[in-house]
């Protein structure tokens, strides 16, 4: 018996009996013109609940008809939680306009159903208050005080037990009657196949986005934090007044680029509408080079083709790949020789990265670590492809990306 009261204490029961008994407007407007509502026949009933089917169905073929009625079943049917037992999942009520006839069609259906059950549930909540108040009035003397379909006769105390019952039973049907128009709302006004798909690339876009902020914030973060660990060990390790001051400018510069990077990263996650500001490009390289240089290393570059003609986005790309490639290197092998080559040919960039191997330090294997993986993505995204290896007695990566 308590699991039968449940619904009484649940907001969405009535929320939902209200929407439900909105729709019985139509068919009780119409009635008014005909056939009338004094004294009507079942066969008036049926004639009420069938006559304003066709204007229904034509008012469902106008697009913002479907928006209006997801966005009242989401409000109605799935208010908060604070309304409803907490079980309920996730309502699934598209707002969206109808995008085509079958959305039409659907928000058809749903307006005829709504119509009925909305007539159905007004015809049994005024019988049955009608007899709640018909046996109050025989606990009171006054058997006549309504006229139910079920007539009550007689008078005493004890119809007094009697008149909640139809109360109570009043709520169970329309706690039925709501969770199964809930359940109805989700069907026919859920979101099309076009919608969802259209949702699921949304979310995709959002995956990527993140997972590009990411590797932005490794790429750039890490280069600058690389650096400025190197610099500050050789620093403490020559003793010397102005290599120190020549370490301390570089990690300077090195931070200043890092923040500027972590700002424009920021601004688009903080989604202003801002514009997020430009990225750096290959032909902008130099100061990679000069900070890998300022860390001991002695870097040698052989470029051919021009830079400045490169693509965009693969000239943005190859940027953060040959940032992350500097940075591995004075990470894992220290101030070491370091030979970049960068060919711009007609049809494809090639980047290559190479630096001789620790003695005693053994290989990194392939395809470990999150700066390779980060590479490798960046050009599987471009349409190209990166590789990284032991090579003799050198570590080499790589680098192929198409210029169309």
């Amino acid at each position: 018996m308590p699991g039968l009261l449940l619904p009484l204490k649940h907001a969405v029961t009535y929320t939902r009996w209200l929407h439900i008994l909105v729709g019985a407007i139509v068919p009780f407007a119409c009635a008014m013109v005909y056939p009338g509502l004094s004294n009507p026949s079942p066969r008036d009933w049926l004639l009420i609940a069938a006559l304003p089917v066709p204007l229904v169905l034509a008012v469902a073929t106008v697009p913002s008809v479907r928006r209006a009625e997801g966005l009242q079943a989401r409000l109605m049917l799935f208010p908060g939680p604070h309304a409803r037992d907490g079980n309920d999942e996730d309502p699934n009520v598209s707002t969206a306009f109808s995008a085509s006839w079958a959305d039409r069609a659907r928000t058809g259906a749903w307006l005829v159903l709504r119509m009925e059950a909305g007539l159905a549930l007004a015809l049994v909540t005024d019988e049955l208050l009608t007899l709640a108040l018909s046996l109050a009035g025989a606990a009171a003397g006054e058997p006549g005080l309504a006229d139910p379909l079920l007539s009550v006769s007689g008078t005493g105390w004890m119809y007094a037990l009697l008149a909640p019952v139809p109360v109570l039973v009043l709520v169970m049907v329309a706690a039925g009657a709501g969770a199964l128009t809930a359940r109805a709302a989700r069907s026919l006004l859920g979101p099309s196949v076009k919608e969802r798909v259209s949702e699921l690339e949304r979310r995709t876009e959002q995956l990527l986005e993140r997972n590009d902020i990411a590797r932005e914030l490794h790429d750039t973060l890490g280069h600058a934090l690389t650096l400025a660990v190197v610099q500050a060990g050789a620093a403490r390790a020559a003793g010397d007044r102005a290599f120190t001051d020549r370490a301390l400018e570089v990690i300077e510069e090195t931070g200043r680029a890092a923040l500027e990077d972590l700002d424009r990263v920021l601004l688009v996650l903080r989604e202003t509408g801002k514009p997020a500001g430009t990225r750096p490009a290959l032909d902008e390289a130099g100061r990679l080079l000069d900070s890998a240089r300022s860390s001991g290393a002695r870097v040698d570059v052989e470029v051919t083709g021009p830079l400045e003609d490169l693509p965009g986005p693969v000239s943005r790309e190859a940027y953060r790949m040959l940032q992350e490639a500097l940075t591995n290197v004075l990470r894992h092998a220290g101030p070491v020789p370091v030979g970049v080559r960068i060919a711009v040919e007609s049809a494809r960039l090639r980047l290559e990265v190479r630096n001789p191997l620790p003695a005693q330090a053994p290989a990194p294997a392939a395809g470990s670590g999150r700066g390779l993986r980060g590479i490798r993505e960046r050009a599987a995204l471009l349409g190209g492809e990166a590789c990284a290896g032991r090579h003799g007695g050198h570590w080499l990566l790589h680098i192929v990306l198409p210029l169309r």
